[in-house]
């Protein structure tokens, strides 16, 4: 029973206190004056009665009621109703009182004139109580206030005194009738069960005021303790709607500050920072604006504001969506049916009260399921005297699956549920209907899911329950209580209310307490029982369980590579572990791992060999790197036994634990884990403890069934709580004490357990080499891996304890502290005694420093032990000469952007990332190693590149590998494109990396030329030093000697003066006569003027070696061949012959970067040609390279002009000249070699009379070139100039003739076409206006620098080697390739290229003048001859052009490649690469026109930056003479093994193996070639993007499988394994044309093989290749029909089947060889053609062509054919064809077009015939045969008797194959 209410006060205005402020009230009576004992009287009750402030008011207003809440220092609350009427007050001067501003003020001195000035001042009567009985203190107050107002002669002392001892039972759903002895009754209703709070209407209110998403929010913001202010201008509206909230929050309870009407003077409150809900009258809303944390609710507005600041959290999702469903369905029933056509009529919404309680229901259900099967993570630690319960949070979320949810971890770490665990956690108490939800409804709530009828009427029925709870008997008694006369409070004389008599009041109550006293105490029996727990949460949770992580297979993986690594299997088990650490990534697998392991241990022991120990390591290590330091999971849990149970004796007496191996996860660090993981531990031990004693007379059967059937602790915990009532005190004492003891021996347990964990192997490791610290240790990602972990541990501890000593970085003491905290917690939380707490703490540092010395022991060991075998590392194999500089450093290759090595979305093993070493020669950098990866370890893994073409280096930092430490790295760049990304291991010093680095700066970027690789090739590095001296060949020293000093001496003077001599002339080397060249000699001399022709005088020896040498160089053969240098002297000169060879840079002096001999024109004297090249940049005069042989067109090649040149060039020719200058007289001079030039050309000099126009048109149109392909409409499109080709190749004769004698070409350029075309740049001829009686043009074109250019292929490399993946795979290739312009940048100078070719061919000449002249320029030039010449296509001829433009004319190879110190800061730049890229495209669309594959192409693309020969070092001529290099190959080579030109290597290599070669050469005679040069028709060379993992690139020919000797294909199959024929061709890993060779090479091989097994001589495969095609040839003519197919050569192919050309690939990629060729067709004997089988269907393969000649014919001839009934005889061309099976006939033999066909699958029979009218009067009567078919019968006749048997014959055979 209790009091209805405590004390009764009367709080009136207290006029004393008034002043300047608001006035304040005093206490004029309370009733009892001395507190209850059991309820001391609160504070503060003024404060509360007036919460807005103690004011006087003009006039009187109706009484009002609310009930505030105090909260005492116990947190019991206080209800206080207070009742507050007006009083007048005695007035005394008007102005003293004046309040509330001036307004007021002002008024009151207006009204102070009219009397009764009267003010009124509340007057409140408050009941104190600890029951909310809210409505019965309303009438109770009431009716006092009725019998004062009202004047009743009632006593009011009676009354009260009534209402004070009014006693009423607490609970338990009684009902009782109350008077207070004035004629009332009224009847008070107790609640069922007073845990289930009481909310009348207030929640429906609630939700009715803010709606459902409001109260959601403050729901959650309440849960997760957020501050919650409530704003309203209703007292009573503010209590309802805190008390709402309670409700919601049921069963959790609210423990923070709760003042539900807050007065005016504590507002400062608000600001305090604990979590609170706080009502406020909405006149304070002002004040309110400024907090910034508070989420306000404003019932009056229905809005919530959540700050920007404040995040709630809110509901984990299915739950949120369900409860807003559920809400609306409660109220708004309506909405469900709104869009019916015909709604029920009955639907409406309960009515408040049951609303109420309806709402209640649903956040009843949903707390339900939040909390569903908590009490299955609840563990016992103490269950005598009172239970200790400790709640396991992480378990709980992770067995939920909602370990990321920041609402319920909120809401479990919160005060509210910590209440809750303590409260609702005792095994053995009262339930409610909670309670009976969890263990029960669950499983009901999960089926109707989704079902919102039955939902609904879950939710009714609770409701029902919960109304019941609150009105337990529906048909109450009327209350009768009297009620004031309407207006009462407006009369005008009303006295004030009285004082009460504090004696009455108080006899009453001292009776009324003494009457209790002798009663007997009213005992409720409580109803306590055994709380059900539930069905477990797996049971109810499967809906995480995704099909992947749980998938069976894995876990069947898991089991067998555990029982290998068990049985010894080392090998299996290797192969299964990367299976195993993937499958780690699954909770189920995981599991299953602890599970199979604890199989293992026997005896708490299980000792391991170390391969095992190693294996078991790697897979905990591998389980615990994805636990979180919550270890939600339990995993580390499972592996905290294994890990002190497993073991590896390292020697005598010494054993290593797993657990030194494990210790590097955050999971040990987390003082919560060790919590959960002791509680766990005691509980079950003392649930063993309660088991053995009850179970020593019983079987446990059903233990078997299932691990739940035996009795839970908290089971056996009720059981025990509810027997102990009846123990005797020394049962009890002994059970406290063994419950004790069993507590503190787990402690002593833990604290060994953790100094195991966290007591690093090596102890003098301490924290102060980590300084990061786990500060926070909840904040550090898993992956962050600390070396000692208890060291980083003790920092926290030791900052938060505010002293940091010189002893706490130590090891020792940190772990102590850690482990003593960890102990005082769980002690003082589980009741041990003090004595051994201070017992343990004394324990503590021993049991840590016991274990430090034995871990020193197991370190030292440990230490001595064999590391894990790492792979032994393989030397790779070096070049003849080539020398390793640095040993092998130990390094992961990782993968990088290129998918394809490391398995990637393509698929195939990951050969990357490869553990091995990188090595440092003279000549490369060399990874060799082997893939980590078990399934592919066998294979080898090799990737190099040159040192010369290192572009860049930068350090990284990588993980090598998932268990390892993130390693330093490097990441090498190669303009070989290749990248090696590679981690050193762990054992290589981070100096060794350094010298590493230094030594690779200082290969890469010599000091000198001298330094490279081509150089010191074959000196041991020492002597590298030294100059070498080469005094084999002493004339050749000095002639470079002399050659460079007389240069020094000459540049830079303006006029020289030398002596004149004549050389010996020498015989002319080339075996080629050309018809325009008269004479067969070619002499060289130079001279400065024309006129003076003095007597040469001698040479000195030196100087004539020097000529003879220059005169062999390669350029001048091609000027020979061209028939550009046949001078013998100038007393011979031919007059004919336009042009001369020049000595005049013989010494190198006008211009450096030439070479020594020139091609000028005959009339130019070599004194104007220095005048001359002062116009052009870097002296680089215009010179002839090439001449058309039919055309006779020139092209010349020069520096761009400078300033001053350009506008001499452009002067008006007759505009008169002031003065001869020096500007004008060399301006002058230009025109003269420029109009010198143009006089060259045959239609120019008229003396020579053989350039007829007849003669030059038909040569002209004869050669109608060959474009790309065929489809040649809409070709020049892309072009500068507009030649109708298709009229051309049509071969109209467009030409006429023009006033000067040049053949017209349709509209070109301009009208007339001019003679000589200048290409220049944009740039520098801006401004120049072609002048129209000049007989040269200039053609501006943009073009891009050499800036441009390496900006390109830098991007071009890191699209095709990119760094690492990208993270978009769709764009990421194709998007950077177009980002980095380099195809457009071949594009445009394919396009210039083809634009000179056109205009050669069409007798113009061209002088290519762009930049300095020696990088576009070269590319263009030498791409124009390549195009123009079928010579150069040649082997021989490709190498002539690459020595003659390329490294004559002086392209800077050194500076472009950086190839010392000198260049490194202006880094590479591809010209040549860019020329040879061209070519490749060139080649891709000619493929018949090139003596070479692509493999030689890439093949000097590679090594042209490699370093490895001398040809492509320094900048020019003048240079390699300089260091003696031009000339002493011919003098040393016999002496010197290694090549030190590409060429020799390359004559040498392509003797022996065909890889040069490309097979389907077969040129046309004079062909032009146009290839297309737009974008879409360019291909990405695959050099870029190709790699051979199995052997590096495969450009070094001798090191390819480490052959010495070249083969084509090395045999690997036989030596290997016999056993199968068949291998696996991996991309990027296998070299494909050496593992699956063409067909050509193949057998060429196999030819060589069985010659040597036979013991002949080998021929030279070229020799075998030529005699084969000749031979076909040859068989072709004779007998075309019996031609086997192999291979038929093509002499005649028609033009598009040769440039659609069938494709052989280079040898480099390799294919299978496809010679689809047609041979001639010969008009003798049957044309005949063999087809190669293919696998596609026959007609298709027909269908694609449609010429006859393509055609399959078995048999043909002439036959005369019966036509249809009526029709005549005609004589048909038949065919009969095998392959399609059928006859076909023609008109005639010539006709294309198929006039019919017979199907011989038609054919019945063939028979003789007899000659029917009209048939041929000539022909033998055996000659006549029928054919009968099902449809109707053929007539045929041969011409003769044999004929006609053939035919009989062949028809049969057909129809019998068939």
């Amino acid at each position: 029973m209790a009091r209805l209410a405590d004390y009764f006060v009367l709080v009136g205005y207290d006029p004393g206190k008034r002043g300047s402020g608001d006035g304040q009230g005093q206490i004029l009576q309370r009733f009892p004056e001395k507190d209850w004992e059991d309820n001391p009287f609160p504070q503060g009750i003024e404060l509360f009665c007036q919460p807005s402030g103690w004011q006087l008011f003009p006039e009187r207003n109706p009484p009002t009621f609310f009930v505030a809440v105090l909260t005492d220092i116990n947190s019991e609350r206080h209800y206080c109703a207070c009742f507050t009427f007006w009083e007048a007050v005695e007035s005394p001067q008007p102005q003293s009182h004046a309040r509330n501003g001036e307004g007021e003020e002002q008024e009151e001195e207006a009204s102070a004139l009219v009397q009764p000035a009267q003010l009124f001042a509340p007057k409140s009567l408050v009941l104190v109580s600890r029951l909310d009985h809210a409505e019965v203190f309303r009438n109770s107050l009431g009716l006092i206030y009725t019998i004062y107002v009202d004047g009743l002669s009632v006593s009011l002392e009676n009354v009260i005194g009534n209402l004070l001892t009014c006693t009423i039972p607490i609970t338990g759903g009684a009902q009782r009738t109350i008077s207070l002895g004035a004629g009332d009754r009224q009847v008070i209703q107790t609640p069922i069960n007073d845990s289930l709070p009481v909310s009348s209407c207030s929640v429906a209110l609630l939700f009715r005021q803010l709606g459902i998403t409001n109260v959601l929010f403050l729901f959650c913001a309440a849960l997760t303790e957020h501050k919650i202010l409530f704003l309203s201008s209703s007292y009573q509206r503010l209590t309802d709607a805190c008390r709402a909230l309670l409700a919601l929050m049921f069963p959790l309870k609210y423990s923070f500050t709760y003042v539900p009407i807050l007065p005016a003077q504590l507002l400062e409150v608000l600001s305090t920072p604990t979590p609170f809900i706080i009502g406020v009258h909405s006149i304070f809303q002002s004040e309110t604006q400024e907090l910034l944390d508070v989420v306000i609710a404003d019932l009056d507005g229905g809005t919530v504001n959540v700050p920007e600041c404040v995040h709630i959290s809110l509901l984990p999702e299915p739950l949120l969506q369900q409860t807003r469903e559920a809400l609306s369905m409660v109220l708004d029933p309506e909405l469900e049916v709104a869009d019916l056509a015909f709604p029920p009529s009955t639907i409406s919404a309960s009515s408040l009260k049951m609303q109420d309680k309806e709402i209640r229901a649903v956040f009843l259900r949903l707390f339900a399921q939040l909390l569903q099967g908590y009490r299955w993570c609840l563990h016992i630690i103490r269950i005598h005297p009172e239970p200790v319960i400790r709640f396991h949070k992480a378990a709980f979320l992770g067995q939920r699956g909602l370990t990321e949810d920041d609402f319920l971890t909120k809401v479990l770490e919160g005060m509210a549920f910590a209440g809750f665990v303590t409260e609702r956690g005792a095994p053995y108490r009262p339930i409610d209907l909670f309670d009976e939800l969890v263990a029960n409804e669950v499983k009901r709530m999960k089926a109707e899911e989704g079902n919102k009828q039955k939902i609904l009427r879950h939710i009714k029925e609770l409701a029902e329950k919960l109304y019941k709870n609150e009105n337990p008997y529906p048909a109450v008694t009327m209350h009768k209580v009297q009620k004031p006369t309407e207006g009462c409070h407006l009369r005008l004389h009303q006295k004030p209310f009285p004082h009460l008599d504090e004696g009455t009041v108080q006899w009453i109550i001292d009776q009324a307490t003494a009457k209790l006293q002798t009663a007997p105490p009213a005992v409720k029996a409580e109803k306590k029982c055994m709380v059900p727990s539930g069905p477990p949460i797996t049971a109810i949770l499967e809906r995480n369980g995704n099909a992947l992580a749980n998938s069976a297979r894995r876990l069947e993986v898991v089991r067998n590579c555990i029982s290998y690594v068990f049985e010894n299997k080392m090998l299996e088990a290797k192969k299964l572990f990367p299976a195993v650490l993937r499958a780690m990534k699954g909770r189920a697998a995981r599991h299953c791992l602890t599970q199979e392991l604890h199989l293992h241990v026997q005896q708490n022991r299980a000792v391991l060999d170390h391969q095992q120990f190693d294996f078991v390591i790697r897979m905990m290590n591998c389980c615990l790197q994805d636990c979180t330091a919550m270890d939600e999971h339990g995993i580390a849990a499972a592996l905290l036994p294994l890990v002190t149970a497993f073991c590896r004796k390292l020697s005598p007496g010494i054993t290593q634990f797993a657990y030194s191996c494990v210790q590097e996860h955050v999971v040990w660090t987390n003082i919560q884990f060790w919590e959960a993981m002791f509680y766990c531990d005691v509980q079950n031990h003392i649930r063993a403890l309660y088991l053995d004693s009850a179970e020593e007379n019983h079987t446990e059967q059903e233990s078997a069934e299932e691990p739940q059937e035996a009795k839970s602790a908290l089971e056996i915990a009720s059981e025990q709580l509810r027997l102990w009532p009846t123990m005797s005190r020394e049962k009890q004492q002994e059970l406290i004490q063994k419950e004790e003891s069993t507590v503190f021996s787990q402690a002593i347990h833990y604290a060994n357990r953790m100094s195991y964990l966290l007591l690093p192997l090596d102890t003098s490791k301490n924290r102060l080499l980590r300084s990061s610290g786990l500060g926070d240790v909840e904040s550090v990602s898993n992956s962050f891996v600390t070396n000692s972990i208890a060291g980083s541990v003790a920092e926290s501890y030791d900052t938060e304890s505010g002293f940091e000593d010189a002893e706490s970085s130590d090891v020792a003491n940190s772990v102590v502290r850690f482990i003593n905290r960890f102990v005082d917690k769980v002690c003082t939380e589980s009741g041990v005694t003090n004595e051994h707490l201070k017992g343990l703490h004394v324990m503590i540092p021993d049991i840590v420093q016991m274990h430090i010395e034995t871990l020193d022991a197991v370190h030292r060991e440990s230490k001595r032990l064999p590391p894990i075998q790492k792979p032994k590392l393989l030397r790779p194999n070096l070049l003849l000469g080539e020398e390793c500089v640095m040993e092998g450093l130990r390094v992961y290759l990782m993968p990088d952007g290129r998918e394809e090595g490391a398995g990637g979305s393509i698929g195939g093993p990951p050969l990357l990332p490869a553990e091995g070493a990188v090595f440092l020669t003279t000549y490369r950098i060399i990874f060799k190693g082997t893939p980590t990866d078990p399934l592919v370890g066998e294979q080898v893994v090799i990737r190099s590149f040159p040192i010369a073409s290192l572009t860049k280096e930068k350090k990284i930092s990588i993980q090598a590998q998932a268990d390892q430490f993130i390693q330093e790295g490097l990441q090498l760049r190669s303009c070989t494109f290749q990248l090696l990304k590679i981690a050193f291991d762990e054992e290589v010093a981070s100096d060794s990396a350094e010298i590493f680095r230094k030594h690779l700066h200082k290969l890469r970027y010599p000091q000198h030329v001298r330094g490279t690789f081509a150089f010191t090739v074959g000196q041991s590095p020492k002597q590298a030093m030294q100059p070498k001296a080469k005094e084999k060949n002493p004339s050749l020293r000095t002639l470079s000697k002399n050659l460079v000093k007389n240069a020094k001496r000459t540049i830079g003077r303006q006029y020289v003066t030398r002596k004149k001599y004549t050389p010996p002339a020498w015989e002319q080397r080339g075996s080629q006569h050309f018809p325009e060249d008269n004479e067969d000699e070619i002499s060289v001399s130079e001279e400065l003027d024309r006129s003076t022709l003095t007597p040469s005088s001698t040479m000195r020896p030196s100087e004539k070696m020097t000529m003879t040498h220059v005169v062999e160089r390669a350029c001048c053969r091609d000027y020979q061949r061209l028939g550009l240098g046949t001078l013998s002297s100038s007393l011979t000169r031919s007059k004919n012959e336009p042009f001369r060879i020049s000595t005049v840079n013989r010494m190198y002096a006008i211009c450096r970067s030439y070479p020594g001999l020139l091609i000028v024109p005959q009339s130019i004297q070599d004194n104007t040609i220095q005048r001359i090249s002062r116009c052009y940049r870097q002296s680089r005069f215009p010179v002839v390279c090439w001449r058309n042989s039919r055309t006779k067109a020139v092209l010349l090649r020069s520096g761009g002009l400078h300033g001053k040149g350009v506008v001499g060039l452009f002067k008006s020719q007759n505009a008169p000249t002031p003065g001869p200058s020096q500007a004008d007289s060399t301006s002058l001079e230009q025109e003269k070699y420029l109009q010198a030039v143009i006089n060259s050309m045959p239609h120019y000099s008229d003396a020579s009379g053989r350039n007829t126009l007849s003669g030059f048109t038909s040569a002209h149109m004869s050669s109608a070139g060959k474009w790309g392909s065929i489809r040649a409409s809409g070709r020049m499109s892309s072009y500068a100039l507009n030649v109708e080709i298709g009229s051309r190749l049509a071969g109209k004769d467009l030409l006429g003739t023009q006033h000067n004698g040049t053949p017209a070409e349709p509209s070109f350029l301009r009208q007339h076409r001019a003679s000589l075309y200048i290409i220049g740049d944009k740039s520098q001829l801006k401004g120049v206006k072609p002048d129209p009686l000049q007989h040269w043009e200039v053609v501006p074109i943009e073009v891009f620098d050499v800036r441009q250019v390496k900006a390109s292929f830098k991007k071009l490399m890191k699209a095709c080697v990119p760094g690492c993946p990208s993270s978009d795979p769709s764009v990421a290739y194709l998007r950077s390739l177009e980002d980095s312009e380099w195809l457009s940048q071949i594009h445009k100078i394919l396009q210039i290229s083809v634009l000179v070719v056109e205009l050669l061919d069409t007798g113009s000449s061209v002088l290519v003048s762009l930049e300095d002249g020696w990088d576009i320029t070269t590319q263009v030039v030498s791409l124009v001859q390549l195009l123009s010449d079928p010579y150069y296509r040649t082997l021989e001829g490709f190498r002539l052009l690459v020595e003659k433009e390329w490294l004559s004319f002086g392209h800077r190879f050194s500076h472009r490649g950086a190839q010392t110190l000198a260049g490194q800061s202006s880094g590479f730049a591809p010209i040549f690469l860019q020329f040879l890229d061209c070519v490749h495209q060139i080649h891709l669309q000619f493929p018949m026109e090139f003596e070479f594959s692509q493999y030689y192409l890439k093949f000097l693309s590679y090594h042209y930056i490699s370093n490895r020969f001398r040809t492509f070092l320094l900048d020019s001529d003048y240079e390699r003479i300089e260091l003696g290099l031009l000339y002493e190959e011919k003098g040393e080579r016999k002496g010197q093994q290694v090549s030190k030109s590409i060429w020799d290597y390359i004559d040498r290599l392509n003797k022996k193996a065909p890889i040069f070669f490309n097979y389907l050469y077969a040129p046309e005679d004079g062909e032009v070639l146009r290839p297309y040069s737009n974008i879409s028709n360019l291909k990405v060379w695959d050099y870029y993007t190709e790699e051979t993992l199995s052997e590096g690139p495969p450009y070094d020919w001798e090191l390819a499988q480490g052959q010495p000797e070249p083969a084509e294909e090395p045999d690997r199959q036989d030596t290997a394994a016999p056993q199968s024929k068949r291998r696996i061709i991996w991309p990027c890993y296998d070299n494909r044309s050496r593992v699956e060779p063409d067909a050509i090479s193949k057998l060429l091989e196999e030819l060589q093989n069985l010659e040597m097994e036979l013991g002949q001589v080998p021929e030279r495969w070229k020799d075998t290749w030529d005699k084969v095609k000749a031979s076909q040839r040859t068989e072709g003519r004779q007998e075309g029909n019996r031609t086997p197919s192999s291979l038929l050569m093509s002499s005649g192919l028609s033009h598009h089947r040769r440039s659609l050309g069938v494709y052989l690939q280079e040898s480099g990629v390799g294919s299978t060889l496809n010679l689809s060729l047609d041979s001639d067709t010969s008009s003798t004997s049957t044309p005949s053609s063999g087809k190669p089988g293919g696998r596609r269907s026959t007609s298709t393969l027909y269908s694609q062509f449609q010429m006859s000649e393509s055609e399959n014919r078995s048999y043909e001839g002439s036959l005369y054919k019966k036509g249809a009934f009526m029709k005549p005889w005609k004589s048909r061309w038949f065919v009969l064809d095998k392959t399609k099976h059928q006859l076909r006939y023609y008109d005639s033999r010539m006709d294309t077009e198929c006039k019919g066909v017979i199907d011989l699958a038609e054919v019945e029979s063939i028979t003789p015939g007899t000659p029917t009218m009209g048939a041929p009067k000539t022909v033998d009567e055996k000659a006549f045969f029928d054919l009968k078919t099902t449809k109707r019968v053929y007539n045929f006749c041969a011409q003769d008797v044999q004929l006609a048997q053939q035919w009989i014959d062949r028809i049969q055979s057909c129809l019998s194959d068939a």
